[in-house]
């Protein structure tokens, strides 16, 4: 029984990665955060090659990923002899810093109401700072309101200061906190998800997401034991799937969505595989890592806290 469970984990795999192959640059990413960061953020090349390619990713797509990733500021190199060394930039482990939080922390489950707006000036905000503010206020969840107006239900103080520092427009927007008036209000502040989110493009993301990872857990929850490098590709392909999604979720409170919304039940399925997946899986990293370099640090305390409710912030 668990053999014919075994081959049948391969065999999923394997149609995964035939029917959606993960673009280098991009899985190179998801390893950084998922993989390196909790173990020091700093990996040789020839350790992220060995890493890639049981996920079908060559070693000159890997090559060619990380150059183009330091040439675009996310990672930095160190050379040592003939061996490269990468890492990321302190601007783009600001940007993973986010992102982990974003992904491994629960949805919001309550909000009080309040809004956050940020709302720009012609003549104060240059038309490329524009260009930058719009491109990361939408990847931070906040909606479009009107020409250089944004919202967002719930606080943002911290990923706002952090974003307007980033992109050069701090003192240069209006920032303040805003609530309806029930008695004034001619139409409910609830409208405005149709009209600045585009919540059912993400709603079939996560049923799409929900649809081809859950036949795994089945399988998983066979009590088999899974070889550490195919834990690790299951691990790897299962953050790299839900961030897809989950980066494109304004995270809007639960009060504001449908009882049947599907990004509880995708959150749920992916805390429960990743659970399922990562202690072979870190068996196969530490292995690889130490193939390279003399001592693989510790897994940081934030890595326990991935998927379990609590703070999964970096700090």
């Amino acid at each position: 029984m668990l053999m014919k469970t075994a081959i049948a984990i391969q065999k999923w795999t394997s149609h995964f990665l035939q029917q959606d192959p993960p673009r280098a640059k991009s899985v190179v990413m998801t390893v950084f955060g998922d993989a390196i960061m909790p173990r020091g953020g700093t990996v040789w090349l020839g350790s992220l090659i060995a890493l890639l390619a049981p996920l079908g990713i060559s070693d000159r797509l890997v090559r060619t990923s990380v150059f183009r990733l330091a040439d675009e500021g996310w990672l930095e190199a160190s050379r040592s002899g003939r061996r490269s060394q990468y890492r990321l930039t302190p601007q783009g482990e600001k940007r993973f810093t986010r992102a982990h939080q974003r992904i491994y922390a629960p949805q919001p489950s309550s909000w009080n109401g309040r809004w956050t707006l940020v709302m720009t000036a012609p003549d104060i905000i240059s038309g490329s700072e524009r260009t930058a503010l719009k491109k990361e206020l939408l990847w931070e969840g906040f909606g479009q309101i009107a020409a250089g107006v944004y919202a967002h239900p719930g606080g943002k103080d911290e990923a706002l200061a952090e974003l307007l520092s980033r992109t050069g427009t701090a003192g240069k927007v209006f920032v303040m906190a805003a609530a309806g008036i029930a008695e004034l209000s001619s139409r409910p502040l609830t409208d405005l998800l149709a009209h600045c989110w585009e919540l059912d493009k993400v709603t079939h993301d996560y049923t799409q997401f929900i649809a081809h990872f859950a036949p795994l857990q089945t399988l998983l929850g066979q009590q088999v034991l899974l070889d550490p490098q195919q834990a690790f590709a299951i691990r790897t392909l299962l953050i790299h799937a839900f961030r897809r999604v989950q980066l494109h979720d304004p995270q809007l409170p639960a009060q504001l969505l449908s009882k049947d919304w599907p990004g509880a039940t995708a959150y749920a399925l992916c805390r429960s595989l990743y659970q399922l997946c990562s202690a072979q899986a870190d068996l196969h990293v530490s292995a690889t890592l130490a193939a390279e370099q003399e001592e693989v640090p510790e897994l940081a305390a934030h890595y326990r806290h991935r998927f379990s409710g609590h703070d999964a912030g970096l700090s």
